[in-house]
């Protein structure tokens, strides 16, 4: 282990002690299969969220292999992160074990492209709360007015979340997430969905809890300590009893 990578897992083992829930016995899946766009921070992101979970005790396995998408294999799982996946992942069978999963009380979290996966699966659409459109192109600084300031993803957030990405608007979004952020259209140049542009948001669906943030395109996001709160606070409240 590198000098810098112990300083990292010191830094936000302090930063991080206030988020932390009691996570002992919990068990993560990140999944980041893709079939159109790759995102260059995909193996970052990975290696950042096995970071939280060394330092806030849950385990983190990873996987791009959707066979790994059986009924025996997500039952073990609290909750599963969706990392930037894109287009067409599942087959039928896994489908209906993702669905089942969901059902059951499973938790779900997306990242970014998440958004931008299984476009001819309503029930995804549902679960995930919007489908990618457009972007607008290369990277912006823009500002996110965070409208929940007490759930976990957010709480430690200034209210007015200054941000440099790649923001993506929306379609089909669903009337029933709970926005915890909305983009606002008026610092950049590109938005398409006006004054409602949620860019975080959760819900509870068909059984289970869903968590999910239009942040974390590039790799700096996943060494970023206010992404990386807002993100483990989304982890934490999908995987919270």
């Amino acid at each position: 282990m590198t000098f810098k990578k112990i300083c990292f897992i010191l830094f936000a083992s302090l930063f991080f002690t206030n988020c932390a829930v009691d996570s002992q016995t919990k068990r993560v899946l990140v999944f980041s299969k893709t079939t159109g766009y790759r995102h260059e921070a995909i193996e970052t992101g990975v290696k950042a969220i096995k970071t939280l979970g060394a330092i806030h005790t849950f385990y983190v396995d990873a996987t791009e292999d959707a066979n790994y998408f059986t009924a025996d294999s997500l039952k073990k799982y609290d909750a599963i992160i969706f990392l930037s996946t894109t287009e067409d992942i599942f087959n039928t069978e896994q489908q209906e074990s993702f669905k089942k999963y969901i059902q059951s009380g499973g938790g779900f979290v997306g990242i970014h492209a998440a958004a931008d996966t299984e476009y001819e699966w309503p029930w995804y659409g549902k679960l995930v709360g919007a489908y990618f459109e457009s972007h607008p192109p290369g990277l912006h600084q823009a500002n996110i007015q965070v409208t929940d300031t007490t759930h976990l993803s957010t709480k430690s957030l200034p209210k007015v979340w200054s941000r440099n990405d790649e923001w993506y608007n929306y379609k089909s979004i669903s009337p029933d997430i709970k926005v915890l952020a909305n983009l606002d259209e008026t610092s950049y140049t590109g938005g398409t969905n006006g004054k409602n542009h949620p860019i975080a948001w959760c819900q509870e669906y068909d059984g289970g809890k869903m968590f999910y943030t239009g942040l974390g395109h590039t790799k700096k996001a996943f060494t970023d300590a206010d992404f990386l709160a807002h993100l483990l606070g989304g982890i934490q409240y999908v995987i919270s009893d």
